[in-house]
């Protein structure tokens, strides 16, 4: 019998804490458990480490995308894989220490595919760790319901300053992307997995940047969920799991 998770294991916070603080739980993630092997899902044009990072900490580091587009733009001297993580024929073989992704769960259309894959990239006892988008926040329902090139034109609106070639943007999903509710536990552990840790986010204020009275509306009811939490109407999430 699996034991429910601790509240040390849940936790809730700001989205601004959850943005500026995964670069760290990366790193600290990486050298904490001496972990070498590294594999970035959907890292492609925007690595989350360094060329520098990779020599300091002595990291065998991959990047895998489903475009190889994408991958062309990375940096040199990374390994790379062009592979569809949630293919039903993936056949990219694993052992790796740590696989982790960003901002990457929310485009795959088959959520369970994609997180036994990813365990079958790991060896036994490795680490996987995804910060993502949840349903049902209010700006990611309105993606999710939009023709793609709506959706386009709305981001493109609201970050008049985004980099079209760095920052592409792609459909969206949002299977298995939600907040830390004991069902998502059971379905990431039915998937080889043991739960470290599962926190969720509240706020998405950079969508009312434009809109003072709804973005301070919007931060009083950010710091009342966070005080009191409900899992279905986060944000975000990071979730980090262990294989077993």
């Amino acid at each position: 019998m699996i034991a429910p998770p601790s509240t040390q294991q849940i936790r809730y916070g700001h989205s601004d804490e959850g943005w500026g603080s995964f670069d760290t739980l990366l790193r600290d993630t990486a050298r904490n458990h001496a972990l070498k092997r590294v594999i970035e899902i959907g890292g492609g044009a925007n690595p989350s480490f360094t060329p520098d990072e990779l020599r300091n900490l002595g990291l065998d580091y991959t990047l895998l995308d489903i475009s190889a587009e994408e991958l062309g733009k990375a940096p040199t001297g990374y390994h790379t894989v062009c592979a569809d993580i949630a293919g039903k024929d993936f056949d990219v073989q694993g052992e790796y220490d740590f696989a982790f992704s960003r901002m990457l769960a929310e485009h795959v259309r088959d959520g369970a595919r994609f997180h036994a894959n990813v365990a079958r990239l790991l060896r036994a006892g490795g680490y996987a760790v995804h910060f993502f988008p949840t349903m049902w926040a209010p700006p990611f329902v309105v993606n999710r319901l939009l023709p793609e090139r709506a959706a386009d034109r709305l981001l493109s609106l609201l970050y008049p300053k985004r980099n079209r070639h760095q920052q592409a943007k792609f459909p969206a999903y949002y299977d298995w992307c939600r907040g830390p509710s004991d069902s998502m536990i059971a379905r990431f552990e039915s998937s080889g997995y043991e739960l470290i840790s599962y926190t969720g986010y509240y706020g998405h204020r950079e969508y009312y940047e434009r809109l003072p009275l709804l973005r301070r509306l919007h931060e009083r009811i950010v710091r009342w969920l966070i005080r009191h939490p409900f899992p279905t109407l986060t944000s975000f999430a990071v979730v980090v799991l262990r294989r077993v």
